[in-house]
Parts: C-alpha cells; sequence; structure tokens
C-alpha cells in the first residue's frame, strides 16, 4: 500500500542529498553526502521497482555508515551525533514497518 510513496521518498531525499553533497564534496567537503545521496536513491529504486529485500540491508549498510563517518567527526558526543543520524534511522524504521514492506499491492 505504501511501496510506491516510499520508493518516491527515498529517491528524491537521494537526489537532493547527491546533489547537495556533490556541492559541499566539489567545495573541499566530506564525500559521505554524495554516497548516503546514492545509497538513499538506489534504495528507493530497489524498494519500488524490484521489491527486494536487498533494499532494507543497503539502507542498513548506510546506517552502519553514518554512524561510523559521524563517530569519527565528532565523536560520542550526543548532541553532534543525533542530527547526524536521526533522518536515515528514521527512515529505516519506516522501511521496518509491515505496511511499507508489503508486497499485497498498491
Amino acid at each position: 500500500m505504501l511501496t510506491i510513496p516510499t520508493a518516491i521518498i527515498f529517491t528524491l531525499l537521494g537526489l537532493a542529498l547527491g546533489a547537495g553533497g556533490a556541492q559541499l564534496f566539489l567545495l573541499g567537503g566530506s564525500p559521505y553526502y554524495v554516497i548516503a545521496g546514492i545509497t538513499l536513491f538506489l534504495t528507493g529504486i530497489l524498494f519500488a521497482f524490484r521489491r527486494r529485500a536487498s533494499a532494507l540491508w543497503l539502507h542498513a549498510a548506510l546506517i552502519v555508515g553514518t554512524l561510523i563517518w559521524s563517530i569519527a567527526e565528532v565523536g560520542f558526543d550526543w548532541w553532534e551525533l543525533g542530527p547526524r543520524g536521526g533522518v536515515i534511522i528514521l527512515l529505516g524504521l519506516w522501511l521496518l514497518l509491515t505496511q511499507a514492506r508489503s508486497r499485497d499491492g498498491e
């Protein structure tokens, strides 16, 4: 039921994050945002068109990568870690909802 809207949100967020990340990277910033944008985009594609469980594993890898990047950048300060991983983790929780993973229809 929520498969297509979820996939659209993931792909649009991936495009936006990837484009902004590319600009930041060209200015000397971290490549994380480009990688995260591509990963979100691919998660949306796998989720919508392929309906593959690999979309969940790909997003799980993004969560782990985000945690590693965040800790390397700011250490274990919660107030600085929260904004770096909050949305990515909330999107992961959304994917775990049974309605979002349903294969029974749109």
